[in-house]
């Protein structure tokens, strides 16, 4: 055992014979239920963070411990108001204080070995502490004190360059004081060592976009993706990845990761609830995005058959007017099945005339389109077959002129 702990467990008891010994006398006690609820109820909300993952163990310990000192400050420092009447408290109240007391001297004993003096760790809750709303922390640690903690940090891990858990601590509290270029290179060291963490992937792409001017394209997207392989359900990486969609205009994708965060963290998360505001411009956009692309997903004009050609044509011969790819596979994308009868005819091709789901009109920017006539009504060609086609369109064209003027040879 070091000398340290012994000291520490020498003063303990001293504190602690000071501050049992009063209550072993019998001393009047007074209802402090009220006075003392804040302090329970930061212990209850410390107790949910621990519990949904916020705050590891040795946050938890260290916030605690700050919050249960408090707790015995209070208890001292407390006087039966002038219009209270004191009252003598059974036997069973001074053992739950006793035993409050002794927990709460115990554990902030703990908690400043382990942020003090253990060799073992050099973590600790510094971005935790910091971030913990003010209602948890009464008394918020001032800036100063956070950058002597950080500078001390940083030393040791110059010491201890193998402490993975100390580079994650570091590379987070520079995150915590907003100092995100400096994060980076603690990120970089933490990631070594834990490379399939999908929390500190994201945290780290979160601090590489910020320092890239908020842009999440390029390397934090792919660390971003990397932390969803990991855990499709991350908030912060599912966050930064609809923030990307929606910086690229890609809205139903920005949608889709908004939605899947919102079903996959509390309601009261603060991710959740900032997203709000985003998914439901989202949603907007993507509506006007539809409604434009319903109209230009189309192409149209006119067909006629070749006067020269007519005599090899019969009025129940099947025509083809279809638009395929301009580049990429030549299955139609849309196909309109008329007879010859009917030329000279006014077309228009859409979605709705997909020969698949998989590949339609609206998923290219520019198409071919043409018209066949085919005497066996097949839709692969056949020699003998008349054909015309367009050269390469935009999309979204509605006066095409197309007309049946050549042969499909054998």
């Amino acid at each position: 055992m070091t000398p340290f702990v012994l000291l520490a467990l020498a003063m303990s008891g001293a504190v602690l014979w000071l501050l049992l010994r009063p209550l072993l006398k019998n001393p009047p006690t007074i209802d402090m239920n009220h006075d003392l609820n804040p302090l329970r109820e930061q212990i209850r909300q410390l107790d949910a963070l621990r519990d949904s993952g916020t705050l590891d163990a040795e946050a938890y310990a260290l916030a605690r411990a700050r919050v249960e000192r408090q707790l015995v400050d209070q208890v001292l420092q407390q006087t039966p108001p002038a219009t209270v009447r004191a009252t003598r408290g059974p036997w069973p109240l001074k053992a739950s204080l006793a035993g409050g007391l002794v927990v709460g001297v115990l554990a902030f004993v703990g908690a400043g070995y382990a942020w003090v003096g253990s060799p073992d760790s050099t973590a600790a809750a510094l971005p935790a502490m910091a971030a913990l709303p003010t209602e948890t922390a009464p008394h918020p640690m001032a800036p100063g004190d956070m950058r002597a903690m950080v500078d001390t940090l940083a030393t040791r891990l110059a010491q201890n360059p193998d402490d993975a858990d100390g580079w994650v601590m570091l590379a987070r509290s520079y995150a915590v004081l907003g100092e995100h270029t400096q994060a980076l290179p603690a990120f970089r060291r933490a990631l070594a060592a834990r490379p399939d963490d999908a929390v500190l992937l994201a945290d780290m792409a979160d601090a590489l976009a910020v320092s890239n001017g908020r842009r999440i394209e390029g390397e934090p997207l792919q660390l971003v993706q990397r932390a969803l392989v990991i855990d499709p359900k991350q908030l912060k990486a599912l966050s930064l990845a609809g923030t990307a969609a929606f910086d690229r205009r890609d809205y139903p994708a920005a949608i889709g990761f908004w939605e899947r965060l919102q079903q996959a963290g509390p309601p009261d998360h603060a991710l959740v609830r900032q997203v709000a505001d985003g998914l439901m411009e989202a949603r907007q956009l993507a509506g006007g995005q539809a409604a434009a692309a319903a109209g230009t997903a189309q192409v149209g004009g006119s067909v006629t058959l070749a006067a020269d050609l007519a005599g090899r044509a019969s009025p129940d011969d099947t025509v083809f007017i279809f638009a395929r790819a301009a580049q990429g596979p030549r299955m139609p994308l849309a196909v309109l099945r008329k007879q010859v009868r009917d030329l000279p005819l006014q077309f228009r091709l859409d979605d709705s005339l997909a020969m698949s789901p998989a590949l339609k009109l609206s998923s290219q920017r520019q198409v071919v389109v043409g018209a066949r006539i085919s005497k066996s009504g097949q839709a692969l060609p056949q020699a003998g077959d008349l054909v015309g086609e367009t050269a390469v369109v935009d999309l979204g064209r509605t006066d095409l002129r197309i007309q049946i003027a050549g042969v499909v040879q054998p």
